[in-house]
């Protein structure tokens, strides 16, 4: 069955396609700005290389491995993790960040030379008024230091993109010296950022036009545009598919959304939602894993109610929607019953509907548990016992507590 004309899609009324719904490049930022969450653990170099595998396995583009200018730790680590893209011939090209001075990107361009990985430098620089006066900083000096920087990484044979951090509180013309510059001087690729969550979408698509209209277009150089945006105003996802309709060649994200502050756009959300629109071909079985790999080895929460990876995200024990589902089973149908009470269907990530029984389930939640568990479902007094236990109850029912139902009904039956 596949469900032509049982779901009307308001989303794709006007268009042939989702606005946003085009083929993108995706960068895992897990591994640098997700890290400079104050909240997060760094986690050893083997959980970083488990989760390089699970990027390449999702079908992510590359990579920012780190910072190496932070210290020798994280020069080692980004050593080895270009080491392990480069001898494990991952589909994942790695990046660093770096601030736009040259000893900062000296550690990147010896880790390349090193391991013979071309390393694309992000080399960035703040843009906004209110950080050049709080720097007290002169465009004059913010060329100076950025030409030094990019033309180093060209001299050195590496890619540069060149990054403005706080783009979306920038004004026109210090983004047209900023990127029209570094544009000459050789970076092939620029990043708009939305360093503190400021951007609204209207105002990404804005901003992105303008930046293509007025400094890339008219350079006449092949130059990419990625987006780089923070949820602080819990914008980020919806930011970063604006991005996409704009323009972007290039969206940042991170597993499950950390970062500085409040955190980035959430990569699993990001992949879950271009593979809803047919854009993003990749096997997502494996998205639980990056979550949880992340979640344990960051020592990050995975809310219960967190969409798509969390506990319940496929998870009921209301009664209608339980209902709902057992009539799309009942139908033989295993497309409708992972859609009927669901945005997202758990199979496309490796999961599966869930009923369980609570305070306001029906008796079909009761069935539908013991069958599912190989009990008889037409037990009568079976039945009866959970269902009024659930109704006793302010919480859904552990498996724990209704299996010791089971268990004390069936022994005095017996």
């Amino acid at each position: 069955m596949n469900g032509r004309g049982l779901i009307h899609d308001w989303n794709v009324a006007e268009f042939e396609t989702l606005a946003w719904g085009r083929h993108v490049e995706l960068n895992d930022e897990t591994l640098r700005d997700g890290l400079q969450s104050p909240s997060v653990t760094d986690p050893p170099v083997a959980a970083k290389i488990r989760l390089l595998h699970l990027m390449h396995e999702l079908g992510i583009h590359s990579a920012d491995v780190g910072l190496p200018a932070a210290g020798p730790r994280a020069v080692a680590d980004v050593t080895r993790l270009c080491e392990e893209i480069r001898d494990s011939k991952l589909a994942l090209e790695p990046n660093c960040a770096a601030r736009t001075v040259v000893g900062d990107v000296e550690p990147v361009v010896r880790i390349a030379q090193r391991t013979g990985v071309a390393v694309e430098v992000c080399a960035f620089i703040g843009s906004s008024p209110i950080r050049r006066f709080a720097e007290d900083w002169t465009l004059d000096r913010m060329l100076q230091t950025a030409e030094e920087s990019i033309t180093f990484c060209v001299r050195e044979g590496l890619p540069v993109m060149f990054v403005t951090e706080d783009t979306t509180r920038a004004d026109a013309e210090t983004l047209k010296a900023l990127y029209g510059n570094a544009i000459g001087w050789g970076a092939r690729r620029i990043c708009l950022s939305d360093t503190v969550g400021h951007a609204t979408p209207s105002g990404v698509r804005a901003l992105l036009r303008y930046v293509k209209r007025e400094i890339v277009d008219p350079s006449g150089v092949r130059v990419k545009i990625d987006w780089h945006g923070h949820r602080d105003r819990g914008l980020g996802l919806a930011n970063a598919l604006a991005a996409i309709e704009a323009g972007a060649d290039r969206i940042h994200a991170t597993a499950m959304g950390i970062g500085e502050r409040v955190g980035n756009v959430e990569m699993d959300l990001l992949l879950v939602n271009l593979a809803l629109a047919g854009v993003h071909d990749a096997d997502l079985s494996l998205l639980s894993e990056y979550c949880e790999l992340v979640a344990r080895e960051c020592e990050v929460p995975l809310p219960q109610n967190y969409p798509v990876i969390g506990a319940d995200a496929f998870r009921t024990a209301t009664g209608v929607h339980a209902a709902a589902i057992i009539k799309a089973q009942a139908k033989g149908a295993d497309w409708l019953a992972d859609r009927v009470y669901s945005g997202v269907p758990a199979s496309l990530v490796g999961r599966r509907q869930v009923i369980e029984v609570g305070p306001m389930s029906g008796i079909s939640n009761v069935r539908y548990w013991l069958a599912d568990r190989g009990y008889d479902p037409d037990d009568t007094e079976l039945c009866e016992r959970i269902f009024n236990r659930a109704k006793e109850v302010d919480h859904t029912l552990s498996e724990d507590e209704v299996v010791r139902i089971v268990e004390q009904v069936l022994q005095s039956a017996g």
